[in-house]
């Protein structure tokens, strides 16, 4: 078997070399894996994953091996389970902290249907930072019979662990002489003749005695369950032995297991935060074969270390992300100003609220994809509240590589209505860091969504002064002439109107181009990127609008309640005469795929939008 484990473990260094994905937490739980699958039935007996990044060895030990070359790519493997990719995939997951949840809802359907076969919520890598896994150990601990919750402790989620749950695990960690002494013991027991009950009842009440001893009640066994641990995470006969025995038992149990993160790949062993996920890299030493151009995510970093030079009031939370959303910088410069909350969005959001209540201005950083967890929060604790703060919406839009559950496409249409929330949307580094100095100033929140993507290169546009609820107009790139001569005729004057695309700052490369694109046919063509989505200076807009024959309202989000259906509305009741169109997200789960592919998905990839002005154009001058 151990073997098998080498085997499998240079499978995923091959693959994530060349692909791109979480390596260092799936390194860490090979041992683990194969233990699972050794002792339980699968798919008879349910494995779930949380966060299911780590299920790289499920995948290969559930028929997929042949398949795993495809891992990320456009029509391949999931990085994460996937229910409609195999039937030992119970669940889509690719946010933490749901597991036992779902496990305690699948194991309830089970019992209550009489279907044979066991639940076994696999939590790790932080996600047991989250409340929502909390509350569900505590309604388990309450209905469950037979729940099984294994603890992948590797003391990480994506940064170092935070926290006084990660203290008490590591404070639980250090009790591995109980569990030694307890296999040993029990060992020592199976080889003597059983000659009465009486034996049986001596040896439980001494473990007891000796457990009280060496390790008072857990925090778990108050709950409900019956604990056991700390396990070696690596060690597959101690791991089956104790698998094997709480397949038996009548009662929720939590084992905990420790492994280490980025096991038998010296560099992700070193450094498992950089390996957590990562691109393509050369496996002989570690190297990202990317070009290191800087990106939005660096660009936020920059902006918020000079703010906080600044401003000593400044003060940045994340939520077990600081290397993934730039700030670790932050945390460097102004460690006393910078909170890590765990895997815990809700909270952040509310903690920012209360820190703005006290008189500093938080910077909270959340992908885009994890802020849909803390909507109320925003509302209850801040906007309603009346109290700033800037919150970064990092990997807004369109994600490459992670698939349907971390695309950012969902934030515009959430956070639009809600009251007293500026929304921003830059198209570049010198937009990103104008709309931070900008908003640091605002009563009130504000929410400024970037992309995963490199900053584009500069236009003179990008760098005007940013003045609420106006975007800014760019004519000067492409190659057709934007000249309108005087014409006696009104229908040729209407004809040799310009046509507009108008955006979102995260789509503004793939709309520039597009617009280069349609120049070519001889269309006079500008381009409006809105840098605010809420407020709107709607007269200004209006007016605008009024100048142009043909526009395309082009986002980066749900067309259902984004930016463009408003927009285009607007321009119906207030009668400005001129031909629209919407493209954006349809209401459906986006699959994997680089950002090109996934673009081309939504028919938003530079090309598409070209030909839709040209039809809108078209169908303009033909009425």
């Amino acid at each position: 078997m151990l073997d098998l484990a080498d085997q499998i473990r240079q499978r995923i260094i091959q693959v994530v070399g060349k692909n791109g994905g979480h390596l260092a937490s799936n390194l860490g739980s090979v041992e683990l894996s194969l233990a699972l699958h050794r002792v339980f039935d699968s798919p008879k007996d349910a494995i779930i994953w949380d966060v299911s990044h780590q299920s790289y060895t499920h995948k290969i030990l559930t028929g997929r091996n042949q398949d795993f070359d495809t891992l990320r790519q456009n029509g391949g493997l999931s990085g994460f389970t996937r229910n409609t990719e195999s039937e030992h995939d119970f669940f889509s997951n690719g946010h933490a902290s749901v597991s036992i949840s779902q496990a305690l809802g699948l194991s309830t359907a089970m019992a209550l249907q009489k279907s044979e076969g066991r639940v076994i919520a696999v939590i790790g890598d932080g996600a047991l930072t989250g409340g929502m896994a909390f509350e569900a150990l505590s309604h388990a601990g309450q209905i469950s019979k037979n729940l099984i919750v294994v603890l992948n402790d590797n003391r990480m989620s994506i940064s170092k662990n935070t926290g006084s749950i990660s203290r008490y695990l590591s404070r639980l960690s250090v009790s591995s002489g109980y569990q030694n002494f307890r296999f040993k013991y029990d060992s020592l027991i199976g080889k003597l003749p059983v000659v009465s009950g009486l034996l049986t009842k001596i040896n439980f009440r001494f473990k007891r005695g000796i457990k009280s001893v060496f390790f008072p009640n857990t925090l778990f066994s108050d709950l409900g369950f019956e604990y056991v641990g700390p396990l070696n995470g690596h060690n597959m006969e101690e791991m089956e032995t104790v698998f094997s025995k709480a397949k038996k038992l009548d009662r929720p149990v939590v084992i905990h297991v420790l492994t280490k993160k980025g096991r038998g790949y010296k560099n992700a062993e070193e450094n498992p935060t950089a390996f957590h996920g990562v691109g393509p890299f050369d496996v002989a030493n570690g190297v990202p074969e990317t070009k290191r151009e800087k990106t939005f995510t660096q660009a936020f970093s920059e902006a918020v270390v000079d703010l906080g030079r600044k401003n000593e009031k400044v003060v940045a939370i994340t939520a077990a992300m600081s290397d993934g959303t730039g700030l670790s910088a932050f945390e460097s410069e102004f460690p006393d100003r910078f909170f890590d909350v765990g895997i815990a969005e809700e909270h952040a959001v509310t903690f920012a609220g209360g820190l703005a209540r006290g008189g500093l201005l938080p910077v909270t950083a959340i992908y885009s994809t994890f802020m849909q967890r803390s909507v109320d929060q925003l509302i209850h604790d801040v906007a309603l509240q009346k109290v700033p703060g800037i919150f970064a919406l990092d990997r807004s839009g369109a994600v490459p590589g992670d698939g349907e559950t971390h695309q950012g496409i969902f934030d515009i249409s959430l956070l639009r209505p809600v009251p007293d929330v500026t929304l921003l949307a830059p198209a570049s580094e010198c937009e990103l860091k104008a709309m931070i100095e900008w908003a640091s100033v605002q009563p009130s929140a504000v929410v400024i969504r970037y992309p995963k993507a490199v900053c584009p290169l500069e236009l003179g546009a990008f760098q005007e002064p940013v003045v609420k609820g106006r975007g800014v107009l760019i004519t000067d790139v492409f190659e057709k002439s934007c000249k309108v001569e005087k014409c006696d005729s009104a229908e040729l004057a209407e004809k040799r109107k310009p046509v507009l695309f108008v955006c979102t700052g995260g789509i503004a490369p793939e709309v520039l181009e597009a617009a280069r694109n349609v120049a070519k046919t001889g269309e006079c063509c500008h381009v409006y990127n809105l840098r605010f989505l809420k407020p709107l200076d709607k007269e200004y807009f209006v007016n605008l609008a009024s100048h142009y024959k043909a526009i395309l309202f082009v986002e980066d989000g749900l067309r259902i309640g984004g930016i463009g259906t408003y927009l285009e509305s607007l321009l119906m009741r207030k009668s400005v005469p001129c031909r629209t169109g919407v493209s954006g997200f349809h209401d459906t789960f986006v699959p994997q795929g680089n950002r090109a592919q996934i673009l081309e998905y939504a028919h938003l990839s530079p090309e598409q939008l070209a030909r839709k002005m040209i039809n809108l154009v078209e169908s303009a001058e033909n009425e």
